[in-house]
């Protein structure tokens, strides 16, 4: 599939963009493609943080509880790792 893209950007920022290469069809191919793959697990976080927030001050996530959550992050990871 082959889309167009047109960007309307100030002079000084389309200059460093494509003194950096970021103009670049490709280049423009991959930071798509990061910003995709760093949506879900952004999200994860700033739900985890949310759920961290929810606990009453006098009462910190234990150990165990840290863990579960990183443990889940990971296969969360996993599994869409292997879905590609």
């Amino acid at each position: 599939m082959s889309i167009t893209i047109q960007l309307d950007l100030p002079e000084a920022v389309a200059a460093k963009a494509k003194a950096k290469g970021l103009l670049d069809p490709a280049k423009v191919g991959r930071l798509i493609e990061r910003e995709l793959e760093l949506e879900e697990p952004l999200r994860a976080y700033r739900q985890m943080v949310e759920q961290m927030r929810a606990y009453p001050d006098d009462q910190p996530m234990t150990m165990d509880e840290i863990q579960a959550e990183v443990t889940a992050v990971r296969e969360e990871r996993r599994r869409r790792a292997g879905g590609r």
